[in-house]
This record gives structure tokens, sequence and C-alpha cells, in this order.
């Protein structure tokens, strides 16, 4: 309320300790104010609105309208940053490499003072963000879920949300691009992914590992599929995720997860101290680790076999195909027309000849 937000103000103290990088949003906001007033001074004074000077340092409700709304356009960039360090911090915890923090760790560097990672465990599965289907690794937290989890929107309103972007869009799109068709055979999309990096650590990049399991994964769904894998549902997106574990999010199935803000979900979106340290000091140290094939199975220990299509692309087809077809359909009418007037034109003849 009003009265909240002057007794904000006042404690400048408090503002800078309670507002993660506080200092990097003032000086973003400001930014904003001293772009508006070079634009000032660069319009012509007959363009001045009236009432104000260029080079005056007062402000009107239309001043602070133009400022607030180049904020909001531009603020989805400014936040990338802050995405970015989220994602190289969440890395450094992901030993395995498979886009999974385990939910001890996630805690342990909240009760070490980071500020970000506090969500209770009831709100990350709300969220979509938690696996707990191995047996050996425990609970983890998924990075590109929680990432785009929308307790990690900036800004959120009922028109439209600021969040963490999607790396996965931009791979799927490169797809499209090279494609050019709503599916492909299974090892046309394998060789076209051996190209791609997939984020490794904060500085390196290296092609993704298809060998074994999820190359089989791709061509059994090719095969359930007349020989060409959909890319536009959600079983090409579950392999994407495991090709591209710190990029792609896992797709869960329609209605099993509610993409709420903290707002939204309620008073128990923070995990207590005690539940932390609970789930800290439950971390098994001593269990053993995968080996071989084993190790493979426990990593796709979360897919399923559930598909589900954002379109039906059976009757769709590249343009060049349609006038293919076309010309085909086209030949095959002209020659049924002329098989009928043949014999047409045999009955005529053998009804006129002596």
């Amino acid at each position: 309320d009003a009265e909240g937000i002057k007794a904000l103000l006042a404690n400048r103290t408090f503002l800078a300790s309670a507002f993660p990088h506080w200092s990097k949003l003032v000086a973003f906001a400001r930014g904003e104010v001293r772009a508006m007033n070079f634009k000032r001074q660069q319009e012509p004074r007959s363009f001045s609105r009236s009432g104000h000077h260029a080079m005056a340092p007062r402000y009107a409700f239309e001043d602070a309208h133009e400022v607030v709304g180049g904020i909001t356009r531009s603020f989805a960039s400014f936040w990338d940053s802050e995405c970015a360090s989220m994602k190289a911090t969440l890395m450094q915890m992901d030993s395995h490499q498979t886009g999974r923090v385990p939910l001890a760790k996630f805690y342990s560097s909240a009760l070490d003072s980071e500020w970000r990672f506090g969500e209770s465990e009831s709100y990350l599965r709300d969220l979509g963000a938690l696996d707990e289907s191995s047996r050996w690794r425990g609970k983890q937290v998924m990075i590109p879920n929680y990432l785009q989890a929308a307790s990690n929107c900036i800004v959120s309103t009922p028109h439209y949300m600021v969040c963490c972007p999607s790396e996965c869009d931009v791979l799927l799109g490169e797809l499209e691009v090279a494609i050019g068709a709503p599916s492909a055979p299974a090892g046309r999309i394998i060789g076209l992914v051996r190209n791609m990096t997939s984020q490794t650590t904060v500085d390196h990049d290296d092609p993704p590992s298809l060998d074994g399991p999820l190359t089989r994964q791709l061509e059994q769904l090719a095969e359930n599929n007349g020989g060409a894998v959909p890319l536009h549902g959600r079983l090409f997106a579950q392999w994407l995720h495991y090709a591209f574990p710190r990029e792609c999010p896992f797709p869960h199935r329609r209605g099993t997860t509610a993409s709420l803000s903290p707002t939204e979900f309620g008073s128990q979106y923070l995990a207590t101290g005690d539940e932390m340290q609970r789930h800290a000091a439950a971390a098994n140290e001593s269990a053993p680790l995968e080996a071989g094939q084993e190790a493979k199975q426990q990593w796709l220990s979360q897919w399923s076999a559930e598909e589900e299509l954002l379109a039906d692309s059976g009757d769709l087809a590249a343009p060049w195909e349609s006038r293919h077809s076309a010309l085909i359909g086209g030949l095959l009418v002209v020659l049924v027309v002329v098989a009928i007037l043949t014999k047409l034109g045999g009955i005529a003849g053998g009804k006129g000849g002596p």
C-alpha cells in the first residue's frame, strides 16, 4: 500500500538489504531517466511540450509515464543477465551434467546466504521443477524448468509476465529452419543435433551425447509415426530435454503442473529454515554411484511414453511436396478422362461401323 511504499523509500539502507541487486535496479532506472533527458535536449524548442524547458530538471506525470514505459519495454533484456547468473550457479551444483540439482544442494545453497533458491518442495512440485523419479539420486530440481518457472518471473501481471527466456526455443527454431517440415526421419534429426552444442560448464559448450538409449528412443518415436518424428509434440520435446538437459525443460503432461506465481500459490511458497535444514541433512552422501547401463537407465528415469501433439501434421506437407502431389493428381484425372473418352469412342465406333 501507499504507507508501506513510503516507509520503504524512507529507509534506503533497508531497501538495499531487502531487494537483491538494488543498486543495479537503481542504476537501470536512472539510465532510463538520463535517456529521456537526452531525448528532450535533442528536441527542437518548437517541439517541446507546453510548460517544459529542455534543460529544466523538472518532471511532469507524462515524464514519469514515459520512463516507466521505457523500463517496462526493456526490463526483459535487463533480467536476462540475472537469469544467466542463476543458471551459472545451478550448473555448478550439477555435477553429473544432467540438468538436475539435488534438492539437498539446492537448499544448502539457500542456507549459505544464496537468496534465490528458497521455494518450498510443494511449490517446486506444482511448478513442474521437481524430478522425483530417481531412486538413486533422490529429489532433484530441473534447471531449465526452474529457470522458466513463474517464481522467477520478475514481473507478473494478469496481462503479461517477464520471465527467463527459453534457450530451447532457439534450438528448436534451428531445427525447424533446417528441416523445413513438421516432421523428419530420426537419422536426419540426429545428424543435425550432433552439430549443435550444449552448455556443459559456464564457459564451455560440447556436442550432446546421443549414443545408446537416446538414439533408440528417437528411432522408436519415428517407427510409431510412420517413419518420421513429429517436431511439435510432447515426446520430441522430451527427447530434446535429454539431449540438452540444461537448455530444454522437461515437458510434463497437460494438467499435471500449475504455473502459479508465489502470490497465487499462497503463503507456503517459501521453505522454512527447518525444512531446508532437514533436506540438506538428509543428503545420503554414501549412496552407491550408478555405473554403466544402470546409470543411463536412471538418467532416463523420468521418461514417459504419453504423446501430446500441438497440431495434427499428418496432412501437412512442404510446398514443393504439395505441388508434386497436385501434379500427380492432375495427371491421374487426365488419364481417367482419356480412358473414359476412349472407351466411349470405341463403343460409338462399334455402333456406327459396318
